[in-house]
């Protein structure tokens, strides 16, 4: 442990000679990336200053017990000794769970689609409180919605909506998302009371920026068509809305929620971007052999991860077995418990792996 902490001290010296250096300092990308990667690594650098001067206050206390004849200072020693040592396995624990390698996308912004499935009308307005969950939670911490697309259900709710949330470290939070939602409860056009399961089904993607994914402008099908549905004067008699089909891979997306079809191209872009660099990172995994931590982290779009009860009032996420109330977890009010739930069951599976 002292050897790895000694090489991190020595790498952090470097990044901060490299944050005074004139040549970094004139260039304000490489700049950012360092300072990023600087004050990623304060926390971590903390910790080992504090490990280290631990075992060396240990090394100098023992050196002058040996040295010393006086019983007194002997043993006024050794009460510094044994506290230190306590100390040691604490910080220790604490260094080990900071030095597991973090998901590289965990900085990005996110673009989360949500699909209705199986039960219907109910499965669109599910997806709808879905949605308005992920609002919600969005505003309480400070980040911000931008509805991309969306496909809205005649009797409410979305048959598909396509939404980016931006703000502090979003995708190290919302991945936990991925994956196929239930819901149980007495659709509000049940006449007889009777229980409905219905589903729908989160995609979280990191968002991908031109150096991430390169797109080449040959591979692209570019149509437009009319917008229809709500809207301003301008839908049904302009060529606004877009579509996109990437032909290598068949993937196709499409926009008509923004004003312009400039605006729309761009956000049908930023979703190829994403569908893209998602389809790269699977493949990686599947290339390293990589397992998905039981689902934690990476939430299989084929696996059922969660069930909301409404008679129950009861959110189980399958994953780990975590339970919350129903209403606040769809009303987002209690969403971070279930994700802290996620996000400590996958560090201490990383953690596991690595000892």
């Amino acid at each position: 442990m002292r050897d790895k902490l000694v090489k991190l001290l020595d790498a952090y010296a470097e990044l901060e000679r490299r944050m005074v250096d004139p040549a970094v300092v004139s260039d304000p990308k490489e700049y950012a990336r360092i300072a990023k990667e600087h004050a990623n690594q304060a926390e971590l650098v903390s910790k080992a200053r504090e490990y280290l001067g631990a075992l060396d206050d240990i090394d100098v206390a023992k050196e002058m017990q040996r040295e010393t004849s006086d019983p007194e200072e002997k043993e006024m020693l050794q009460e510094e000794i044994a506290a230190n040592e306590a100390k040691l396995p604490t910080l220790e624990d604490e260094i080990k769970v900071m030095l597991i390698p973090g998901d590289p996308n965990d900085e990005k912004d996110t673009i989360v689609e949500i699909r209705a499935g199986v039960g219907g009308d109910e499965a669109g307005i599910f997806a709808g409180d879905l949605f308005n969950m992920y609002r919600r939670f969005a505003e309480s911490r400070k980040w911000k919605v931008e509805v991309l697309s969306s496909s809205p259900s005649d009797a409410g709710g979305f048959k598909t909506i396509e939404f980016k949330v931006t703000g502090d470290k979003v995708y190290s939070v919302m991945k936990y998302e991925s994956g196929v939602h239930r819901v149980q409860r007495v659709p509000k056009t049940e006449s007889q009371g009777r229980i409905q399961t219905s589903t729908a089904t989160v995609a979280v993607l990191p968002e991908a920026d031109e150096i991430d994914i390169q797109i080449a402008a040959e591979d692209l099908r570019i149509d437009t068509y009319c917008a229809s549905g709500p809207g301003g004067q301008g839908v049904n008699t302009t060529y606004s809305a877009v579509r996109i089909t990437h032909l290598p891979t068949n993937t196709v997306v499409q926009s008509q929620d923004q004003r312009s079809q400039i605006q729309n191209r761009e956000v049908c872009m930023q979703m190829l971007r994403a569908r893209l660099y998602e389809m790269e990172l699977e493949k990686q995994q599947a290339e390293q052999g990589a397992t998905r931590l039981a689902q934690i982290g990476h939430g299989n779009r084929s696996e059922k991860i969660r069930t909301y009860n409404q008679p129950q009032d009861r959110v189980t996420d399958h994953r780990i077995g975590f339970n919350g109330t129903y209403n606040g977890v769809l009303l987002g009010d209690t969403l971070q418990s279930v994700i802290d739930a996620l996000a400590a069951a996958e560090r201490a599976e990383k953690l596991a792996q690595a000892v």
